[in-house]
């Protein structure tokens, strides 16, 4: 006979509030299904199981619409979501491994009274990727946009071995080919659904495959993360014969000042692009052609530039959090912006400023396709 836990059970077993239990019951994140011979609300293997996952991944940091999207995931079965936790927990606990060598080496050259620069006191703290922080947002906001997949996928050509560099969580892999992926963050692989293509540690710089070892070489939206984006785009070129990269220009005339939101509410993007090498460039590395990729207005990746005709999608912090742009300006600069367009938007001078844009079902706002 199934064993029913009583609340007051669970949460003495759990280690939480019976308080907290009921919020998650309130807002239908975890509700006990059974009842006890005396008639009282008990949770059922299957609640407690889907607890479990709900407490993991709250400790691990995640919002509670971030874990609702993970545990309803009809993709990803208990078996999956202990593979994934498992890849996340590893995460932590190498970063704080690496954070406790540093504070050890630290005190070593105190204790010989050597003062480390306020660089090297920093970059312990610099020592985690970018995707390591905004990655757990990815599931739920950054989803494959059918219409720009249609694109990349076609450039991929005839292509049958693909290989997916930077590859996220595995959005944009087309399900139709052999793909192997390329992701250094094991925030991101672990993120990776239940059945996605085998994935590889490894960075863009040094991809570990011989020469021409796939019909073609993708990545989507990536190339601005990497260390030396040219070096990346060559290491394609050297093990594909074909090369796909989705990307965007980030001159003034192709981004910076035609996106309303990074032309009127967060100029620090231009110091996020200065000194990286051009779209031209990096299409001169390798010989590639340069196509415009047009953002529908109902798109469903929520990339920067995404929301472009539904600017209220800005101020929910659960979509700002999956865009690196975000996290790189600072919070300062996030916050005034973030106000300053809520301000607009209920003034109606947001409207006012941009109303060529509203009957428009596609917008240039300078992503481009590079294809070699």
């Amino acid at each position: 006979m199934e064993e029913h836990l009583t609340v007051g059970r669970v949460a003495e077993l759990a280690g939480v509030s019976v308080r907290t239990l009921h919020h998650y019951d309130e807002i239908g994140l975890v509700r006990p299904s059974a009842r006890t011979a005396a008639g009282y609300r008990a949770y059922s293997a299957g609640d407690v199981e889907r607890l479990r996952e709900v407490l993991a991944y709250r400790r691990l940091g995640f919002g509670l619409r971030e874990i609702a999207d993970l545990v309803d995931d009809p993709a990803t079965d208990a078996v999956a979501h202990l593979h994934r936790l498992r890849g996340l927990l590893l995460e932590q606990r190498d970063r704080a491994d690496a954070m406790v060598t540093a504070i050890d080496t630290e005190l070593r050259a105190r204790a010989m009274g050597i003062r480390t620069t306020s660089e090297e006191q920093l970059r312990m703290f610099g020592g985690a990727q970018l995707y390591e922080s905004i990655g757990s947002a990815y599931p739920a906001t950054r989803r494959t946009e059918p219409r720009i997949a249609a694109r990349v996928w076609d450039a991929l050509g005839d292509a049958r071995t693909v290989l997916n560099v930077g590859a996220g969580t595995g959005s944009y892999e087309p399900p139709d080919r052999d793909v192997t992926a390329v992701e250094p963050s094991a925030v991101m692989r672990a993120l990776r659904p239940a059945g996605a293509a085998p994935c590889v540690a490894a960075t863009a710089e040094r991809l570990p495959f011989e020469d021409q070892s796939f019909d073609a070489a993708m990545a989507f939206s990536t190339v601005h993360h990497w260390h030396d984006p040219i070096a990346g785009l060559r290491e394609m070129r050297r093990v594909a014969r074909r090369v796909v990269v989705f990307t965007h220009d980030a001159s003034d005339a192709g981004w910076r000042q035609r996106f309303w939101l990074s032309r009127d509410y967060l100029p620090e993007v231009a110091g996020l692009v200065a000194g990286r090498p051009s779209v031209d460039q990096l299409a001169r590395a390798i010989g590639a052609r340069l196509e415009p990729v047009l953002i529908p207005w109902d798109c469903a990746d929520g990339f920067f530039e995404a929301h472009w005709r539904r600017p209220e999608a800005y101020l929910d912090e659960h979509v700002r959090r999956a865009v690196s742009v975000w996290t790189r300006v600072g919070p300062e600069a996030e916050q005034r912006a973030v106000s300053g367009l809520r301000d607009d938007l209920s003034s109606g001078q947001w409207a006012e400023r941009n109303r060529d844009l509203i009957d428009l079902d596609a917008a240039e706002l300078g992503l481009r396709l590079l294809v070699a």
